[in-house]
């Protein structure tokens, strides 16, 4: 069990930035990938993003390459989202996930965050 909880969440208007983080509880939190999904009203829970252990290899969905950017800091158990050139389509619930192992896939997350809300107007 890895306690997590995300904030950074909010109303933008398109074009503009967010930047989403997430606290996680306990000693080993380096030991875990970490990764962002996304869930739109109406529609299936989807991957967004993904960094390993020591943060030197990540993975995106195509639909936010080169927009978005997830970073981890070891040192303070938090990893971030940075969002730029937000899309009415990025509007959605993000969730922080995290899971025991080094690989940056995107299935097999078993620890998750209650969400934060993430609003892109047009």
């Amino acid at each position: 069990q890895v306690p997590l909880v995300e904030s950074g969440g909010g109303l933008v208007q398109a074009g503009g930035s967010l930047r989403l983080s997430c606290a996680a509880s306990g000693r080993t939190f380096s030991s875990y990938t970490m990764g962002w999904f996304r869930q739109a009203s109406g529609k299936e829970r989807e991957f967004v993003a993904a960094i390993s252990w020591s943060g030197g290899t990540t993975n995106y969905a195509d639909s936010v390459k080169g927009r978005f950017t997830i970073t981890r800091d070891n040192a303070k158990n938090t990893v971030s989202l940075q969002m730029n050139s937000l899309k009415p389509d990025d509007t959605a619930v993000y969730y922080c996930a995290a899971k025991f192992g080094a690989s940056v896939t995107l299935h097999g997350y078993p620890n998750w965050g209650q969400g934060t809300q993430v609003t892109v107007s047009s």
